[in-house]
């Protein structure tokens, strides 16, 4: 794959079939880093049970609907991460900017600071890491499709149904795809 040090940074990492049954079953893993120490992403695809406001009352006010934090992936459970849509060009006290208008937030950082710097909020517990070659070595293998995010894919209200929804917009082979059962089992 080449030594491009942000090669994945901002792609969407859409699980194939074959990850059925695993933490990653029907992901779409959202990547905000990727380089030489390797890979981290987030799936925000995976909405909990669990209200921002009880977990993180200050950031109540920040967050988009629905409000719940979302299962980031299997590493650092118990440890928060925020991303963030920003506007303008700036990059305000608080926030990395990952691509484009996409940020990640130190929720250490005041709210009142970050609130009227974006548009957009997600909390994520846990995220997705690779070590270094680990992830290409699971998309050589096919178990992650590589596609392009689009804005605002982070935030969708949607977001129980993004799997289907990104292989569908992808249009041939991985447009087919988007009908797998879920079990196919029953099929």
């Amino acid at each position: 794959m080449g030594k491009n040090t942000e090669a994945l940074t901002g792609k969407l990492l859409v699980a194939a079939p074959s990850l059925r049954g695993s933490t990653f079953d029907r992901a779409v893993v959202l990547m905000l880093s990727h380089d030489g120490d390797g890979a981290l992403g987030v799936m925000v695809n995976k909405p909990t049970e669990v209200l921002v406001g009880d977990v993180l009352p200050r950031w109540i006010s920040v967050v988009s609907e629905p409000g719940v934090v979302f299962q980031g992936g299997p590493v650092s459970l118990d440890s928060a991460l925020g991303l963030v849509a920003v506007g303008g060009r700036d990059e305000p006290l608080g926030i990395r900017r990952v691509r484009g208008a996409l940020g990640v937030v130190d929720l250490d950082t005041p709210a009142e600071i970050i609130e009227p710097a974006v548009t957009a909020m997600r909390v994520f517990a846990g995220y997705a890491g690779w070590a270094p070659d680990q992830l290409e070595g699971e998309i050589d293998e096919g178990s992650w499709f590589v596609v392009d995010a689009e804005p605002g894919d982070a935030f969708r209200l949607d977001a129980q149904d993004m799997w289907p929804t990104v292989l569908r917009r992808q249009g041939g082979q991985l447009a087919l795809m988007a009908t797998f059962p879920a079990d196919p089992s029953m099929n």
